[in-house]
């Protein structure tokens, strides 16, 4: 028996490790905005932000020339966005269950099409509710519920995974039950009581599923 209907996952830092390339590009355009050499270490505070978040915090100039730059470096980043290890048994296990997969993610429609969708791991995606679907982005609760919305389910019928304390937020504020990914976490701060608490992406189908293993 499972225990939720659908799983829900944020991308950056729970099913794809795009730190790297996500931070590295950040420190050349903070070089390049203020002159300023930043650490990786002082970058890290922004990796959850969306993108004109970043650019709000920073205080650019020009916010929307200066993150189609950043996101120009990124696609061009060499290491590129990897799938943590695991994923690809935890789709596959959930998809046999009968549990309905689905994204909300800060990522841009065009992001999520070079880094899931090119990788064909959208084929696992029932529903996709991304940066430009709502005005609204988490911790405010907008995207989950449209996705629940989509998938027609109730909030509560579903599980979110994610890495950072917005997303902890959003669920908490949408009605859904959470689950904290340690793997691509860089900080827990404010991640006070989730649902779970997750080594591995395969503990993922321990907590939906919990007489089946990946």
């Amino acid at each position: 028996m499972n225990r939720y209907r659908a799983v829900i996952y944020d991308i950056d830092g729970t099913g794809l490790n795009t730190l790297n390339m996500n931070m590295y590009p950040l420190m050349r355009i903070i070089k390049e905005e203020t002159g300023e050499d930043w650490a990786f270490e002082q970058v890290l505070r922004f990796a959850a932000y969306p993108g004109m978040k970043v650019m709000e915090e920073l205080g650019v100039a020009d916010p929307q020339g200066t993150y189609a730059r950043w996101v120009h470096y990124v696609n061009e980043y060499e290491e590129g966005a990897t799938l943590y290890e695991g994923f690809d048994r935890v789709f596959a296990a959930l998809q046999e269950r009968g549990v309905v997969q689905a994204v909300v993610s800060a990522k841009t429609r065009r992001q999520y099409e070079l880094d899931m969708a090119a990788k064909g791991l959208d084929r696992y995606m029932a529903a996709a509710v991304l940066a430009d679907d709502t005005d609204r982005h988490k911790p405010d609760p907008a995207p989950l519920l449209m996705c629940a919305d989509q998938l027609d389910i109730a909030p509560g019928d579903a599980l979110y995974v994610g890495d950072a304390r917005s997303d902890y937020e959003a669920a908490r504020n949408a009605g859904m039950d959470f689950a904290y990914a340690t793997w691509g976490s860089v900080s827990a701060e404010g991640i006070d009581s989730p649902t779970w608490t997750l080594d591995t992406p395969l503990d993922i189908v321990g907590a939906v599923c919990p007489d089946v293993s990946a």
